[in-house]
């Protein structure tokens, strides 16, 4: 039987896939467009640890990470700071991209798994609606399963045919555009030196400084373009608020695309699997992916491995998004509508949840290895009164608050429904119904 598998792309959950794979006896090919030295952006991640057992790695050398600090958040007006205290036991760690990759990437390759860096990737090779090979530079490639790790502008997944029921891009408010540097450090500071900012110069979505010991972390966030003037006039204020954040750029000064949605609707089709931000996999709110994709490495693995007449097909890949959906997807799915909702809030009123202690530290205490709405809104019983008397002055706001709680309902019911086995029309008509209540949230 075949057992030939090609990764398209170089991505965290298709490289941890790839050495999974290729620990069972499967022959696997990992095109990517970089070279092996120019792996990652040029900065650090933190991820849940558990999530490298997962995959069969343990903890990296102690000199290749450290514990995430918390951080202290701070709405538009910076009036009221919210600091973070996440228990040791429940702390992320965080790393160098590039460490993070040549840790998978040798472990793939232990494992069997073999590389074509320098290879970039056009789209797929079709015949009818199943994907039977990739195009790249190099020429084209059949196997009788691609596994899609482009990202999140994957020309595999933007180039598959309509029939394939599988969407093409992140929609309105389902990526941030992301501008980061490490500057020099040029003063000292005293207390929270792990800050993020809501709405910085005016702008929907965040900001960071992170100050180390020799250099301050400069992240900018936003949903819309960021054009040269943004980052100047964004960056004139973050300086302002942390006069410690030098002027020289030390590292990164790069920009990129995340997402920040839901997960995909439908991320398989025959010959074909999404994963990682290919399919959307990160944390809508803050927009980390890499445990949530090396989870989803060990359930398409598994997807495969069980397959034994080496189908691949809807039917048999099915079982993928299930598992998914049933561990991440469905939890990660509310998260988005309460990331729309911030993208909902003015300025004025995002300052008043927080300012009146309706918007709280515990409830921005969320990880990278978040599964749903229980990890976001952490509110003690205790609490609630204070909540409901700041809110009772501001119907404004609670018109906004109970647009979102409807949807949300919407959407922790539809999850829940998603079919039990493959049958074309049920479940392209589910992504239709599942796409269609995050598509009428937005134009609200």
């Amino acid at each position: 039987m075949v057992k030939k598998i090609i990764v398209a792309g170089g991505g965290h959950g298709g490289i941890a896939a790839a050495a999974l794979l290729a620990a069972n006896g499967f022959d696997v090919t990992v095109y990517e467009k970089n070279k092996r030295d120019n792996m990652g952006y040029d900065w650090t991640d933190i991820f849940a640890p558990d999530a490298l057992e997962r995959v069969g790695l343990g903890l990296p050398p102690e000199d290749k990470y450290e514990y995430k600090k918390n951080m202290t958040f701070y709405g538009p007006s910076a009036n009221t700071p919210l600091r973070q205290d996440v228990a040791e036991d429940n702390l992320e760690i965080k790393m160098e991209r590039s460490d993070i990759y040549e840790m998978l990437i040798a472990h793939a390759e232990k494992k069997g798994v073999h590389f074509e860096f320098g290879c970039e990737v056009y789209g797929p090779i079709m015949s009818g609606n199943r994907v039977v090979g990739i195009q790249t530079e190099n020429g084209d490639f059949y196997a009788p399963m691609i596994i899609d790790a482009c990202g999140i502008d994957s020309p595999v997944r933007r180039r598959l045919p309509a029939a394939c029921g599988i969407e093409k891009a992140p929609g309105r408010f389902g990526k941030f555009i992301v501008y980061r540097a490490f500057y020099d450090k040029v003063g000292k500071i005293v207390d929270d030196p792990y800050r993020v900012y809501f709405f910085p110069a005016g702008r929907k979505g965040i900001g960071w400084v992170a100050t180390e010991e020799d250099t301050t972390d400069m992240l900018i966030g936003c949903f819309d373009e960021l054009s040269e003037n943004d980052i100047a006039e964004v960056s004139a204020e973050l300086r302002a608020k942390n006069p410690q954040m030098g002027n020289k750029i030390l590292r990164g000064d790069a920009i990129v695309k995340i997402p920040v949605r839901q997960p995909l609707a439908v991320m398989i089709a025959d010959g074909y699997a999404a994963i990682g931000d290919s399919a959307f996999m990160t944390v809508p709110v803050i927009g980390s992916g890499i445990a949530n994709s090396l989870k989803a490495a060990r359930m398409l693995a598994d997807t495969i491995i069980e397959d034994e007449d080496r189908v691949y097909s809807c039917e048999t890949l099915w079982k993928y998004q299930l598992r998914y959906y049933k561990a991440l997807g469905a939890g990660l799915a509310p998260l988005a509508c309460v990331k729309l909702l911030l993208t909902k809030l003015t300025p004025e009123q995002l300052d008043y949840l927080i300012d009146n202690h309706v918007l709280t530290a515990d409830d921005l205490t969320i990880g990278a290895d978040a599964t749903g709405l229980g990890d976001f809104l952490s509110m003690s019983p205790a609490s609630l009164p204070d909540r409901i008397k700041g809110l009772a002055k501001r119907p404004d706001i609670i018109k906004k608050l109970l647009s979102c709680g409807k949807t949300l309902v919407q959407v922790v019911a539809h999850t829940t429904a998603l079919p039990a086995h493959w049958e074309r029309r049920k479940v392209f008509a589910w992504a239709a119904n599942y796409c269609r209540i995050f598509r009428n949230y937005c134009q609200q």
